[in-house]
């Protein structure tokens, strides 16, 4: 177990075998290798990504799937050899979430660019898929129709 100070949360206890490592950081944020998975609440489909390192670093995620059942996308070679990704079971995938203004119903999650996760090794890599039609910014939750 490790101490960890965070702005969100204070001081938590994180189990080592827990600590999700970025071998090359996260894109902009290159030094940082080191991160815990914090659920939001026990029934939300949020998690946060919060920096061991950085006390007020932490990224809002969510699994794509609960929002867009038919998301899919291909890892290459490169990435599973890297990952040490041997099978579909060792995978997590997270999509990391923006909330423009602080306005939960214009959330979007970036599809174009997966954090995923061996859930065996704990070795992660946001991964930018080249030649998709997903985009950085996909709206979570469909914009209402105005009333006439």
């Amino acid at each position: 177990m490790r101490k960890v100070n965070t702005l969100r949360f204070g001081d938590i206890e994180i189990d080592d075998g827990k600590v999700v490592h970025f071998a090359h950081g996260l894109p902009a944020f290159e030094d940082e290798h080191e991160f815990a998975i914090i659920p939001y609440d026990e029934e939300s489909p949020y998690v946060f990504l919060q920096s061991l390192t950085t006390p007020d670093l932490a990224f809002l995620m969510t699994v794509p799937f609960l929002f867009f059942p038919d998301y899919s996308f291909e890892i290459d070679d490169a990435n599973l050899k890297e990952l040490g990704i041997e099978k579909q079971e060792d995978i997590d995938i997270y999509t990391l979430i923006t909330i423009p203004n602080g306005s939960v119903p214009d959330m979007t999650t970036n599809l174009m660019a997966p954090v995923v996760i061996n859930t065996n090794t704990m070795e992660a890599k946001q991964i930018v898929l080249e030649k998709s039609s997903y985009v950085t910014k996909h709206r979570l939750f469909p914009e209402k129709k105005e009333a006439k």
